[in-house]
């Protein structure tokens, strides 16, 4: 088994290939560099991929991670709030869009908390382990991921108001046309958007397209 390590900072860097010459140590920036590429893993051999990531850059970390061709496995210690909601389910105060671009395309399990005393200097926050496992079947096709995802967000961006209306607000379409989309899906648009489970965004989605929504 290879195992390569990607460090930002030469000097650490130095220090991990000093203690540990086993492993390859590549300075750089996880966000820009290529994680197959820099791992040496050929055309369908399976690429693990854990890290103790920086908070600040978290969301990036996982969209990169989970972008195609998606790594067998991703093991990532986060924040503790952002591990209840990457494995939040509909009407939980911590669901939302990034739980819905997460759990469309891998199945997420919250491994264990991590207290802030574990680490020296200790941080504000308690932090958790979280493993990613990309489903063999992504409930979104990889295509339309980016239009998937920038229709979540904007749903959410009206979270606080019912699904009707933050249609309306992100498509620009007139009610009666987005009521007539949400009774074709038998979806209710009283509702708010933490009522809807992935599935069904995935629905919304392929009906908006369908109508003729651009996407953004």
């Amino acid at each position: 088994m290879r195992v390569t390590a990607i460090e930002k900072d030469r000097v650490l860097a130095a220090e991990v290939q000093e203690a540990l010459p086993n492993v390859r140590v590549t300075v750089g920036d996880a966000l820009t560099l290529d994680w197959r590429a820099t791992a040496g893993a050929g055309p369908g051999e399976p690429l693990y991929v854990a890290g103790n990531i920086p908070y600040n850059i978290t969301s990036p970390l996982i969209g990169k991670a989970l972008t195609p061709p998606r790594p067998a496995r991703i093991v990532f210690l986060v924040q503790a709030e952002v591990a209840d909601r990457l494995s939040a389910e509909p009407w939980g105060p911590d669901y939302g869009a990034l739980s819905i671009g997460v759990q469309a395309v891998a199945r997420v399990q919250k491994l264990f908390r991590v207290p802030a005393g574990a680490f020296h200097p200790r941080p504000r926050v308690d932090s958790a382990v979280v493993r990613l496992i990309p489903l063999e079947q992504p409930l979104v096709a990889d295509g339309d991921l980016d239009s998937f995802r920038r229709m979540v967000v904007g749903i959410f961006g009206y979270r606080r108001k019912q699904l009707v209306r933050g249609l309306r607000e992100l498509t620009g379409w007139p009610a009666v046309r987005v009521t007539g989309v949400l009774d074709s899906l038998e979806m209710p648009g009283a509702n708010r958007p933490e009522a809807v489970p992935p599935a069904g965004f995935v629905r919304l989605h392929r009906r908006l397209i369908d109508e003729g929504w651009e996407g953004g």
